[in-house]
């Protein structure tokens, strides 16, 4: 599978999607002007990892903030891993900064929204 790299902008989160080194991480800011053409690749991207699946996925979110039409495509990217559950051990990081309750507080409603263990990790 081709590995995705993104490099981070003021806008739009940096992806690293590497299924050989185990790497599956969303972190930066993301908004991004047209969130569904943004996060296309990578929800394909998924749809192809889930017939090639490691046995163990751990997906990492290090957000800093994300808008409203790019929520909506977090919880898709949340929504695929969920299909994908019962067939590799998944597991959702979610990063935030000590003091942003309002990171803490997105990932813990997310989390009640699917059906994947989260660890909830501060830096």
């Amino acid at each position: 599978m081709e590995v995705i790299n993104l490099e981070g902008t003021e806008d739009t989160p940096k992806i690293i999607l590497d299924k050989k080194n185990g790497m599956f991480e969303i972190s930066g800011r993301s908004l991004p002007e047209d969130s569904a053409e943004f996060y296309q690749p990578i929800l394909e991207w998924l749809e192809n990892y889930k017939t090639q699946l490691n046995p163990t996925t751990k997906f990492q979110f290090k957000l800093e903030y994300f808008n409203t039409a790019s929520s909506k495509l977090i919880l898709d990217i949340l929504s695929k891993l969920e299909e994908m559950k019962d067939s590799t051990k998944m597991t959702v990081q979610w990063f935030y900064h000590e003091d942003d309750e309002d990171m803490q507080e997105a990932g813990e409603e997310f989390s009640e929204l699917v059906e994947i263990p989260f660890e909830f990790e501060t830096y």
